[in-house]
């Protein structure tokens, strides 16, 4: 909790000064009252300030899987767990992380469930890593749980690590081929329209050396507004991002995307079966398994269809059928679960579900990583091909006319 610095009178007029620890401003001039002090000023003292500051800024995948890693051996050493947040915030050499641990602690401290008191802190943990957190501390295996949020943590930073170095190559050159191709566009092509001319008005000028000249001529004159619009237009889809609807359409994008939708959607599967499997195997009812469950996908579509399946099993209907009916399921992983549940095994079946999804979809990765570079450097070639071609082509064909 912030610590305030407060100067005040007593009621016999003397002025004292002094600092006191409260959750909020108002609870510290309600304490300031129970001492029957009369408040002058109160503010918040220049650590709170700075810790304050700290709770603002984002802590780093790497630094968090750490953070889990280290939580999740303290617990099944048998440290209780307010005694192991308190001891890896002191440990912490994150500044960041280092106060979120400490706020935690404190709100733990203060009765909330861990889950709860890291969603007050949403630039540092996310809602997936929430909701799993969650599913550990109601299905009693807390400790499995964040050693698993520490090993998806570090697959995903090494994951992004080998994609920014697969792309750092491709980059490189898109950056200075893209510079190339706008130099030639509002520079070097523009000199030779008046070579053109003539083929022109005779209406003998290529359809590619057309269409060269009509961008150029464009990017010439509009370059600007195309820049203000291109701005824009990432400003309005950010807002729109961050609205429901505007989360759910990306989510939905997210499954149908060429190439990266099967991807996605895999990993958001093997995420809410290993989730399901393991609450339902630590004795967890399967309608509150499915409600925690359901959030593990990452993905609000998945999300939806799950709510569904959620209310036929509370009918007494099979869980598999209205899974395979929303069209998200694999049709083999809704026959496996199906399996599952006549043979009143589905807990092991699921967890077998997500450890197959999860080696098939590392295969998948590395296969998109390794196919990345040479498309985008035949997308450049294609575009510096185009140019070369719209150029040269007038010029190869007048030569042959005469």
């Amino acid at each position: 909790m912030p610590d305030y610095q407060y100067t005040a009178r007593e009621m016999s007029g003397q002025q004292i000064s002094g600092t006191l620890t409260a959750t909020s401003e108002k609870e510290a001039l309600a304490s300031l009252a129970s001492k029957n002090l009369f408040p002058i000023r109160v503010d918040m003292a220049a650590s709170s300030k700075a810790s304050e500051k700290q709770l603002g800024r984002r802590v780093p995948s790497r630094v968090l899987a750490v953070f889990y890693s280290q939580l999740a051996d303290l617990l099944r050493s048998g440290v209780p767990l307010l005694r192991s947040l308190e001891l890896l915030s002191r440990q912490s050499t994150h500044p960041a992380l280092k106060v979120v641990v400490q706020d935690v602690r404190d709100q733990v401290a203060d009765g909330s469930r861990l889950y709860d008191a890291m969603r007050q802190h949403p630039k540092a943990f996310n809602e997936l890593m929430i909701s799993m957190v969650r599913a550990g501390e109601e299905g009693g295996f807390l400790e499995d749980v964040l050693k698993r949020i520490a090993d998806f943590t570090e697959h995903q930073e090494e994951l992004k690590g080998r994609v920014i170095g697969a792309m750092v190559y491709p980059i490189f050159l898109l950056s200075v081929g893209g510079l190339v191709v706008a130099a030639l566009m509002v520079w070097f092509v523009p000199r030779f329209e008046p070579i053109f001319d003539n083929m022109k008005q005779r209406g003998e000028l290529p359809w590619t050396t057309s269409t060269l000249l009509a961008v150029s001529n464009a990017a010439e004159s509009y370059w600007l507004f195309f820049l203000i619009a291109v701005g824009g237009g990432l400003y309005g889809l950010q807002y729109w991002l961050r609205t429901p609807q505007g989360q759910y359409k990306f989510d939905e994008f997210r499954l149908k995307a060429i190439g990266l939708g099967p991807i996605s959607r895999s990993l958001a599967i093997a995420r809410f079966c290993r989730v399901l499997g393991t609450l339902l195997r630590n004795g967890v009812p399967v309608l509150n398994s499915l409600k925690i469950a359901k959030d593990a996908t990452g993905n609000r579509v998945l999300t939806r269809a799950i709510d569904k399946a959620a209310e036929h099993v509370s009918t007494g209907r099979s869980l598999a059928r209205p899974l395979g009916a929303s069209g998200h399921f694999p049709e083999e992983i809704v026959e496996m679960i199906a399996v599952g549940e006549e043979a009143n095994n589905l807990e092991n079946v699921l967890i077998g579900v997500s450890e197959n999804l999860e080696r098939r979809t590392s295969r998948q990765i590395e296969m998109a990583v390794r196919l990345l570079e040479p498309i985008l450097l035949l997308g450049l070639a294609a575009v510096v091909l185009f140019v070369v071609v719209a150029l040269l082509l007038p010029i190869f064909e007048s030569s042959s006319m005469v």
